[in-house]
């Protein structure tokens, strides 16, 4: 699966019920994680969608939780569906669900479109609404990110200093750190899975998904958004190409 915990730990769901949840304010109300991961978990087998597997994690002492549902719905035998789940009680960032695909041979995790369930306010009684509208578009979401990475699959690079080019481009952009170019270059001419051998972007994507791995789950949030446009993840034109 592709959550990566650099900072924080993996913990079960029973371990994230027994996370305290702060007090409300009058402008504030905080959302227990365990119910986030519950109400998704209701609205997936609404769907009739099945959970294959699911993998969270906790970081700053229980403050922040991260979670990746992996789901039996998809396209290709290549990679599998994933929702990705977010949630604080430190309003560093708003209750989230996002859709993912888990490509196969490396667990590497790319995301796509947006954050389509973003509030920072979620009362309990307004979260399964929200998390039903959101599952919902995400569909969309899916149809989105997997056509685009069948493209990937079949568009080839003219050469490598055209992928040297690209990488260069995407540390400008903030997708990972200069001093990881020539990383994400080598895990492109020498994948450590076989079936990125070939030169096309889908193995460039995937030479960058790689490389992140060892980052914080902050700056792979930012990387990923960066990724995203970069690749046109989100079904817009490709930033990364002139």
């Amino acid at each position: 699966m592709g959550l990566m915990m650099c900072e924080g730990k993996f913990v079960t769901r029973d371990e994230i019920a027994k996370v305290p949840t702060p007090a409300c304010t009058e402008s504030w109300h905080p959302v227990a994680h365990s119910e986030v991961i519950d109400a998704v978990t209701d609205v997936v087998k609404m769907h009739d969608w099945q959970i294959l597997d699911e993998r969270y994690g906790l970081a700053r002492k229980g403050q922040k939780m991260f979670g990746v549902m992996r789901i039996n719905r998809s396209s290709s035998p290549d990679w599998s569906r994933c929702i990705g789940i977010r949630n604080s009680h430190d309003q560093s960032f708003a209750v989230g669900l996002t859709a993912g695909i888990s490509v196969m041979v490396c667990s590497n995790l790319a995301f796509g479109g947006s954050m389509v369930l973003k509030r920072r306010h979620t009362s309990r009684i307004e979260l399964s609404a929200l998390v039903d509208a959101a599952v919902a578009e995400l569909e969309n979401e899916f149809l989105t990110l997997e056509n685009v990475c069948e493209d990937l699959k079949i568009r080839y690079l003219s050469s490598d200093d055209e992928a040297r080019a690209i990488i260069v481009r995407a540390a400008e952009r903030g997708a990972i750190n200069s001093s990881d170019i020539v990383p994400v270059f080598r895990e492109y001419k020498k994948p450590c899975h076989e079936e990125f051998a070939e030169p096309t972007r889908w193995s460039l994507l995937n030479a960058f998904t790689e490389t992140i791995k060892k980052y914080t789950p902050g700056r792979v949030d930012n990387s990923y958004r960066a990724l995203t446009t970069g690749f046109g993840l989100d079904g817009n034109r490709a930033a990364l190409w002139t």
